[in-house]
């Protein structure tokens, strides 16, 4: 079976474990199922150094996950490669499975982002998964920082992901989900939202696990103190660095969010790997300042360097 094929067997692309919420509703669609043409969307790429530039040296993508060349518009770093991830059906729907393999190797700089918000459509039947596997070799710095997450009335997701960071590596992470499309009055209206983070160094020690279960119709929903206190979006930023003190880091990033209108905290990650964040915030456009805002005082802290702007394509 050649390497191209093996991608497209269940084993690669389902989730390794799949949390019972979601297994729950499990079951064959009528439309297409799970391994149908343009239900199973692969990036596979990778990443090394050559002279002072990062660059793309391998990749294979599956519609409808694909990405536009890496660009090169960090004027304080122009040798940082960034990558954009798209999907080409302009959302998730039910039955959809998704794996994203993105390797990146000694010394490599990569900043990897999507083209716009990911929507997490409607499901009646089964439901769609998402898998992210990101490796940092040895003196790696990397950055992993989607736009939000925003699940339609009736969505059911999963997302598993896997950091690999060496010891000299450096892998800032961030996910955003909001509480549904707040325009149309959609407010906790998906139906289960899970996400398991599992950061681990190379030989497979696990260093930390973070984990996610929105489900809104059970009793106490995920409005309370416990999840989103009443605000309509969260964040949050992993940093696994052992470029400075993981004290140090956790202090960087609650001091950048101190003064924001948001609610928010830090703390050192296990073994002082690095420390992580989670904001609350009411609205959009606060939530997006205040990730940028930590997001920038551990760039400027780790690498000496702000933050630059996202362009999207």
């Amino acid at each position: 079976m050649s390497a191209v094929r093996d991608r497209l067997v269940p084993e690669y692309y389902e989730p390794v474990r799949l949390p019972p919420e979601l297994a729950a509703f499990s079951a064959a669609p009528e439309t297409l199922g799970p391994g149908s043409p343009a239900k199973v969307g692969i990036l596979d790429l990778g990443f090394a150094l050559r002279g002072d530039r990062t660059e793309l040296v391998e990749r294979y993508q599956k519609s409808p996950l694909e990405i536009m060349r890496p660009l090169y518009v960090d004027p304080a770093l122009p040798g940082m490669a960034f990558t954009y991830v798209m999907a080409t059906g302009g959302g998730i729907a039910q039955a959809d499975r998704y794996r994203q393999d993105l390797r990146c190797g000694p010394g490599t700089r990569v900043l990897f982002t999507t083209q716009a918000a990911t929507k997490v459509y409607r499901m009646e039947q089964d439901y769609a998964t998402q898998r992210v596997h990101l490796t940092a070799a040895d003196g790696a710095y990397v950055e992993y920082l989607p736009d939000p997450l925003i699940p339609f009335a009736g969505a059911r997701f999963h997302q598993g992901a896997v950091l690999t960071v060496d010891e000299n590596a450096t892998v800032v992470y961030g996910e955003t989900v909001t509480a549904g499309r707040i325009a149309r009055g959609e407010r906790h209206e998906y139906t289960v939202l899970t996400n398991d983070l599992e950061i681990r160094r190379p030989d497979g020690t696990l260093l930390a696990v973070d984990t996610l279960r929105l489900r809104p119709e059970r009793p106490g929903g995920v409005s309370g103190p416990g999840v989103f206190a009443g605000h309509d979006h969260v964040a949050s930023l992993f940093v696994v660095s052992g470029r400075r003190p993981a004290a140090e880091i956790a202090d960087t990033l609650h001091r950048a969010l101190t003064d924001r209108e948001v609610l928010h905290g830090a703390s050192v990650l296990p073994d002082d790997c690095g420390a992580w964040v989670r904001i609350l915030a009411r609205e959009q456009p606060r939530v997006a300042d205040a990730v940028r805002a930590a997001w920038d005082a551990v760039r400027r802290l780790l690498i000496g360097h702000p933050a630059p702007d996202l362009r999207k394509p």
